[in-house]
């Protein structure tokens, strides 16, 4: 099956939650939706299942138009952030219910259940009732409900934000794993870049209810088109840092310039922003052509094994995401090292003029 959208918007309220989102979904693509809380991704998907309807534009299946189509009629499941189950049910139960539904013969809800179960790794609990299991099993449920129908098109909003870090890895692979082997429509949402990144497939990066850009997840990452697409696809956000090309040189401010590089002498002279991410500035040189900035710690922010470092001069300011922990003071004075071969260009109306030549990661 596949999914179109044509210049769908919705507006609630007089306020528009989707503006002129224009999307297609292939047959057994993994595709996931990326934007922070309230970008309308939430919207989108209730649009896809037929919870709710456009306010214009139209939603094709199969190029059919399912446009005023309820979710009743549409060959779909949808996946939570919460764990929704029949708590009252056992698993075996709330998975066959959407079998059940559909009047299905027993012998075939049977086989589906444990097939179903066993490719989750829960068939061992197919006799407990939700409350009897941990969070992740109880998602897992949750997923095999969605999954055991067979549907064309699977939703799913957020479903591993609740759980643990472990949980999160070993679901997101198994995701990755389900759907390589299903020609199955999987659109799957999140505010998380890098969980966009471990899942792959193609990416959709929605900002105020709008499509910034759509394409193959490494794509999007290493190319994205404008500002705002490379603000999305970086956590911590990418650093922006303002500058002026000359015949001969790169000036951030008065004390801060390099002679341009290979990368960057096509560049034509004027105003341009620049671009670094915050896992390629370190505190010491890596790179011959490491640009040597003096800042000084405006916070460290410790997350388990790993550092957040806030840091600016009187020109602009900086965030390092460094592995391990670094313990700094306030105003403390510091050098951070950035890559030039490593810096995004954007133009001052904040579009892509050039990305990184060698390959980027982090």
């Amino acid at each position: 099956m596949s999914l179109t959208l044509e210049n769908v918007t919705r507006v609630v309220d007089g306020e528009t939650w989707i503006d002129q989102a224009s999307l297609t979904f292939e047959p057994g693509s993994f595709n996931v939706l990326l934007g922070r809380t309230l970008a309308g991704k939430t919207s989108l998907m209730r649009l896809m299942a037929g919870l709710d309807q456009p306010t214009s534009g139209r939603i094709l299946m199969n190029g059919a138009d399912v446009t005023g189509v309820p979710v009743q009629q549409r060959n779909l499941s949808m996946v939570y952030q919460q764990f929704i189950n029949y708590p009252n049910l056992s698993v075996y139960d709330n998975i066959a219910s959407p079998l059940r539904l559909a009047k299905m013969a027993e012998s075939e809800i049977d086989r589906r259940v444990r097939e179903t179960a066993e490719m989750l790794r829960i068939e061992q609990f197919l006799p407990r009732l939700p409350l009897e299991l941990s969070g992740g099993q109880q998602q897992r449920t949750a997923m095999a409900r969605a999954l055991v129908k067979d549907a064309g098109l699977i939703l799913f909003d957020e479903p591993l934000v609740n759980l643990d870090y472990k949980l999160r890895e070993e679901l997101r692979a198994e995701l990755r794993e389900l759907f390589r082997v299903r020609n199955t429509i999987a659109v799957y949402a999140t505010t998380e870049p890098n969980e966009a990144l471990a899942l792959g497939g193609t990416t959709t990066l929605l900002h105020e209810g709008k499509v910034v850009q759509s394409g193959v997840t490494t794509e999007v990452y290493h190319r994205p088109d404008n500002v705002i697409a490379a603000e999305l696809f970086s956590e911590p956000p990418i650093n922006l840092i303002p500058g002026r090309v000359t015949e001969s040189e790169v000036t951030f401010d008065e004390t801060v310039h390099f002679v341009l590089n290979q990368d960057l002498k096509d560049l034509q002279p004027g105003e341009y922003q620049f671009g670094v991410r915050p896992s390629h500035i370190g505190l010491v040189p890596h790179n011959d052509d490491d640009l040597e900035i003096s800042v000084n710690v405006d916070l460290a922010e410790i997350s388990g094994s790993e550092t957040f470092l806030h840091v600016k001069n009187s020109h602009f300011a900086l965030v390092l995401h460094l592995s391990g922990v670094h313990e700094y003071h306030v105003d403390t004075p510091i050098k951070v090292y950035l890559p030039t071969h490593k810096l995004y260009v954007f133009d001052k109306n904040g579009d892509l003029i050039q990305a990184p030549n060698r390959p980027v990661g982090g």
